[in-house]
């Protein structure tokens, strides 16, 4: 399987089971709608015959038989060998817990999928005999696995801090006794930050989560406080301190959200990257259609064009010394994620898993409040192994929109969650996502090209994603 296409001057084409990129002419890029899998030393007659109008014979006859040399190595039409392990790992350990240490919020933000801060259950803050269970229960549950991944998440986690740091000092307390060596990560809105958090933040975080959707009139318009006030002015000199602070050598981001309301966001992404940030995010919105600020459909090309434009502003910007991160566009594409992660993605339900204040599991925190999919609780013992076996086998084989699809090695399949909440089934692909993956990794991989054609050779690795799924 390949998939070729056409973007800012180039001809890419990505042949999906190897890996392999490859920059062609237009000779090539033409030739290869003659070919398949089936690919053969001879010449399809029927290509010499059509495109010999438009290219030299020699020319056409050279051309694929290098063509052909890539396919005998592996690296065109290549063999599908990921199938073979889309059953393994069923009884893969628990390696990472999103704690929601805050069902309770200072902002009323009217796109969150958190019905504002509660999840649908009513404000309520973790307790620190809570949260000390759900440490206890993924070491327990983590088999030999070493490094554990946690994020205290919300809500908003500042408004419950002091269970965050006792949190944090119960699990290096034990981390040596078990073998356990613990990474956190804290995502906030930054209205609480004071500097003595900050210094917590920088010493204990292993990355940290900034939101914030880009300019002042964009993220005041959504990201408002119960009284309707914006919180840009106040979060962001908090976040330029933290920033300031934390160091080059400490993962950050600053992770907005465009809705139909911004659809220019790379004006945003340029106005995070003024405010001297650049580890940068802005996530397409997803929610009910109906709402006037959803991204339709019919809003895609206008989105592909932006991520376009961004792309070129991204290469502009890097050719001139001027480097920024934008988190959607980093991909490894000369060795990339393992096969099973390549296969299953986040590991939702299965490696991770997300625990409420009242000690419930669930198989992230999208899935929280839909009871149907609530694993277990902490306090009674209680964890169904049989639904994480199932969450275990949602890969993309067993999704049918999936196992044909170019990109599926890159997206794993989506997110679980929105599969479920727009469509129904974890293994239903949500169509809006998946178009809007398509068109990042055709960014992506163009951006790769056109900065190893300048002598750019900066890694994007992708592969130890350090941003909680959203």
């Amino acid at each position: 399987m390949i998939h070729k296409y056409k973007l800012n001057g180039y001809n890419v084409c990505l042949d999906v089971h190897s890996g392999a990129v490859h920059i062609l002419d237009d000779i090539a890029y033409d030739i290869l709608d003659y070919c398949d899998e089936n690919m053969t030393e001879n010449a399809p007659q029927k290509m010499l015959e059509e495109l010999a109008k438009k290219y030299d014979r020699e020319e056409l006859l050279e051309t694929y038989e290098a063509l052909y040399e890539l396919y005998k190595n592996g690296q065109l039409f290549s063999p599908d060998d990921y199938e073979q392990f889309a059953g393994m790992m069923t009884n893969a350990p628990v390696k990472s817990m999103c704690i929601n240490i805050s069902h309770d919020c200072n902002l009323r933000c009217e796109y969150c999928f958190a019905a504002k801060g509660d999840f649908g259950q009513g404000r309520c803050l973790m307790s620190l005999d809570t949260a000390k269970k759900a440490i206890d229960f993924i070491i327990k549950n983590s088999g030999t696995r070493h490094n554990l991944e946690v994020d205290f998440f919300g809500g908003e986690p500042l408004m419950n801090f002091d269970v965050v740091k006792e949190t944090v000092r119960y699990a290096r307390s034990i981390e040596k006794q078990y073998n356990k060596n613990f990474r956190f990560t804290i995502t906030t809105n930054g209205l609480l930050l004071t500097d003595d958090k900050i210094d917590f933040i920088n010493k204990e975080m292993s990355n940290v989560v900034l939101s914030l959707d880009g300019r002042k009139s964009v993220n005041d318009r959504l990201r408002v406080t119960p009284n309707g006030k914006g919180s840009y002015d106040t979060i962001v000199p908090k976040y330029q301190k933290l920033v300031s602070k934390r160091g080059k050598d400490r993962d950050y981001y600053v992770r907005g959200t465009f809705t139909k309301y911004n659809l220019d966001f790379t004006d945003d992404i340029l106005e995070m990257k003024k405010l001297g940030f650049d580890q940068l995010s802005i996530e397409p919105v997803v929610s009910d259609p109906k709402l006037d600020y959803s991204i339709k459909y019919e809003d895609l090309p206008r989105v592909f064009e932006e991520y376009e434009r961004l792309a070129k502003t991204i290469i502009e910007h890097r050719k001139n010394g001027d480097y920024f991160n934008f988190f959607h566009f980093m991909i490894d594409l000369d060795q990339g994620p393992c096969a099973v992660k390549r296969l299953r993605g986040c590991g939702c339900g299965n490696e991770y898993v997300a625990v409420t204040p009242q000690g419930d599991i669930y198989p992230c925190h999208q899935f929280v409040g839909h009871d149907e999919y609530k694993m277990g609780n902490l306090n009674d013992g209680t964890f169904d192994l049989d639904m994480k076996k199932d969450f275990a086998k949602a890969n993309v084989y067993s999704k049918e929109n999936c196992k044909d699809c170019w990109a599926k090695f890159y997206c794993s399949g989506g997110c679980n969650a929105n599969n479920y909440q727009y469509e129904g089934d974890i293994r239903k692909s949500h169509k809006t996502s998946c178009e809007l993956e398509k068109k990042r990794l055709e960014c992506a991989i163009m951006i790769k090209a056109a900065l190893s054609e300048s002598g750019d050779s900066t890694p994007c690795d992708g592969d130890d994603c350090p941003m909680p799924c959203s």
